[in-house]
């Protein structure tokens, strides 16, 4: 089997490298990919939003299985385009269409279909420039801290969380009023603040059927002890060590499956990863929030503890046989730390030559690529987050020392990463 990744993160590598272990893989394609990809993959200098030319790599390269990574072109409509093309009729697409990727795309979407679902979430209200009065008096009665969400994408930095309620509404306003966030922001979903541990579980499924993957927990603030801003993800852990029997089996009942009930109910096909952002109030999970894929870095801490062969489970979702499936999930934790250009994530520099990389055994970590590239035979960061290392262990705090010591090989200039992944746990 072809298989193309759409992609040019750490998540595109972690996929590329399952792809590439099935016994059915013949080739793996990723467009754009990253200097990570172009050591066991071919890179296809391809956007992920260039549908015409996705399409004609997809008949070029013979392409059976196409897997899509970031959420933009799943919000944009890639698997109804490609559908509409009868000759793609057999292509398997793991990503669903635009109507499913609304669970992601809209927040007040999001927001409807848990209420009407009854699952558990935050209470919330959504206002626009419209009625942006309305939604100072809703500020009023709230208790702080106010979480302010734009509706629509944007690039992880949509969501604010404001301890001063004069500070809220300047920030309403701002959204709303002055396109803080451009068409993201024409509608704002004010929520109530729920205080607790958050953990990330993915699902596959065809919208009948699911498997669940490993659960991770990840840390998106940029400084110790989860200080600072946010950003896509400085680490993660998996399993977590509080997801018990008792926990699981409440996400379960109370989360995943009136999730997948509700996509039925409504009639959305849903075919690829469901991401649940939960956050565990009081021994009760809730929903934070959907991603319609896998995240990142949680796909580089979830994917290596897979031991069935992955693209034996694609075939099973597009047979409609997951739940015969006998997905094998490796018991040993792991752990990922990400390593950052230093300024991130705000004004960083790029260019710089990495070092290192040669030093660390697979046998340690696995390193997965990110913003990073080949340019003229050396390799250099070209973006936020650079490098993601893995590495398994019997236990996390194992697994979280191989990662560090395994970071020490590494070098390139004004480098950061969080010294203190999984110290709450």
């Amino acid at each position: 089997m072809n298989v193309l990744i759409l992609g040019s993160g750490g998540r595109e590598h972690a996929f590329a490298l399952k792809v590439r272990e099935s016994s059915l893989c013949s080739n793996v394609y990723v467009a754009p990919g990253n200097s990570g990809t172009a050591l066991i993959a071919n890179n296809l200098n391809i956007g992920v939003n260039e549908f015409s030319k996705i399409e004609s790599a997809i008949k070029e390269y013979d392409i059976s299985v196409l897997i899509v990574g970031p959420e933009a072109p799943l919000v944009n409509g890639i698997r109804d385009r490609i559908r509409s093309n009868d000759t793609n009729n057999n292509l398997i697409i793991v990503g669903p269409g635009k109507e499913g990727a609304m669970l992601e795309g809209s927040k007040d979407f999001t927001k409807s279909f848990l209420f009407r679902h009854n699952i558990p979430t935050a209470n919330y209200s959504t206002f626009t420039k419209q009625n942006i009065e309305k939604g100072f008096k809703y500020i009023d009665k709230m208790p702080s801290p106010y979480v302010l969400k734009a509706d629509g994408l944007a690039a992880g930095k949509g969501v604010l969380i404001i301890k001063n309620k004069k500070e809220a509404k300047q920030q309403l306003k701002e959204i709303l009023i002055n396109s803080k966030f451009g068409k993201a922001g024409n509608k704002v979903v004010i929520e109530e603040f729920l205080d607790g541990i958050e953990i990330s579980c993915f699902v596959l499924t065809d919208g009948n059927q699911y498997k669940i993957l490993p659960s991770a927990k990840d840390y998106k603030r940029i400084g110790e002890n989860d200080t600072g801003l946010n950003t896509g993800g400085m680490g993660a852990v998996s399993p977590p060590p509080f997801l018990n029997k008792k926990l699981k089996s409440k996400i379960e009942l109370n989360i995943i499956k009136p999730t997948i009930q509700g996509l039925k109910k409504d009639n959305i096909p849903f075919v690829g990863f469901i991401f649940f952002g939960l956050i565990i109030v009081k021994e009760d999970p809730k929903v934070i929030e959907y991603n319609v894929r896998m995240g990142d870095p949680e796909t580089e801490v979830v994917f290596p503890r897979i031991k069935s062969d992955f693209l034996e489970l694609i075939i099973a979702l597009d047979s409609g046989n997951l739940n015969s499936f006998d997905l094998q999930i490796d018991n040993e934790p792991a752990a990922t730390i990400v390593l950052v250009s230093g300024g991130y994530p705000e004004k960083y520099e790029i260019n710089k030559q990495i070092f290192g990389l040669e030093n660390i055994s697979k046998t340690d970590s696995y390193v997965f690529h990110a913003g990073a590239k080949i340019e003229n035979k050396v390799l250099k960061t070209s973006g936020g987050r650079v490098l993601a290392i893995t590495s398994k262990a019997k236990s996390i705090d194992l697994a979280l020392k191989k990662s560090y010591d395994s970071i020490k090989q590494v070098q390139f200039n004004k480098m950061y990463y969080r010294k203190d992944i999984g110290f709450d746990l």
